[in-house]
């Protein structure tokens, strides 16, 4: 049945590019795993070039599923259970970006675009490291983008897909106004969904602009030493991998630390939580990886 008003073709790109994305992470996981145990280095060159074109695919995929959820929350297309969920429509445009890491799958979307770019500078930097860093990152890219999937293996859902229907996930046909005279759902059922959710009203503050995305690529960041760390004991070069990581550590510590800091300001100045520790578990918890990453650096 075709229901009235609908904008169907974003979501079938979107999850089209979702499927891409997670297809590229396999291949280009298996590409640098294979290019980092090769010793002819004409093998090796040909792996590597072909694991850089596929990573690069799935960061161009990314890209495009992140434009593309903006595109649905800002022209509050409200048959899709995201935008539904987290936009509405007296949400400012930084607003309207901000409500896509609102939501679960919004974040590890985030948590991807930030491993795609940081995998773009271990290409041109890392040298003689890149194939057994990459393959750590591109092995994190595939569970990322696995809780993007939304396909069912049997009874199992693998991940929540950001392009589900409102149809599907509120059961309209329990409310008797989506239905018709027949008992079926409404053909234009969107005219009753005059409005979403939207953003808490808590969350509507500069700081969800700015905060988020700041500690998300400090968590992004923290895979690249523990990447340096693996490729050591791959190479069996024990103490070598230190030096290259070093920076990254650093890096990590920083923009975590930041995006730590930021969570406190907020906290005190506009949420009303009666200071950081009575802030949302997850910054509380975000603190953990960065005292571990500070005694990492002691160490290192």
């Amino acid at each position: 049945m075709e229901f009235e008003g609908e904008h169907l073709l974003p979501g079938r790109i979107g999850h089209f590019f979702v499927l891409l994305a997670f297809v590229a992470s396999i291949i280009s996981t298996i590409a640098y795993f294979t290019a980092s145990r090769k010793t002819d280095l004409v093998e090796k060159r040909s792996w590597l070039n072909f694991a850089r074109l596929v990573f690069i695919t799935q960061l161009i995929s990314a890209v495009i599923i992140f434009a593309i959820i903006f595109y649905i929350c800002s022209n509050h297309y409200f048959e899709y259970m995201y935008a539904y969920k987290h936009a509405s429509k007296e949400l400012e445009s930084k607003y309207l970006l901000a409500c896509i890491w609102e939501g679960q799958e919004g974040s590890f979307l985030l948590w991807t675009l930030w491993h795609s770019v940081l995998g773009i500078f271990i290409m041109f930097k890392s040298k003689e490291w890149e194939a057994p860093v990459m393959t750590v990152i591109s092995l994190a890219q595939f569970f990322l983008l696995m809780m993007l999937l939304g396909l069912y293996v049997s009874d199992v859902r693998l991940g929540s897909s950001p392009f589900i229907l409102s149809r599907d996930e509120l059961n309209l046909g329990q409310a008797p106004r989506f239905l018709d005279e027949f008992g079926n759902l409404r053909k234009d059922y969107l005219n009753f969904i005059t409005d979403g959710v939207g953003l808490n009203v808590l969350l509507r503050n500069y700081w969800m602009v700015i905060h988020p995305p700041v500690l998300f690529l400090g968590f992004a960041s923290t895979i690249i030493p523990f990447a340096f760390a693996y490729a050591g004991i791959q190479t069996k070069r024990f103490g070598d991998w230190v030096t290259p990581a070093l920076p990254w550590a650093l890096f990590s510590a920083c923009v975590l630390g930041a995006g730590i800091m930021m969570g406190g300001k907020w906290a005190y100045e506009s949420l009303s939580f009666g200071g950081y520790w009575a802030w949302d578990p997850v910054e509380n918890a975000s603190l953990v990886p960065w005292l571990i990453l500070i005694a990492g650096l002691h160490t290192m």
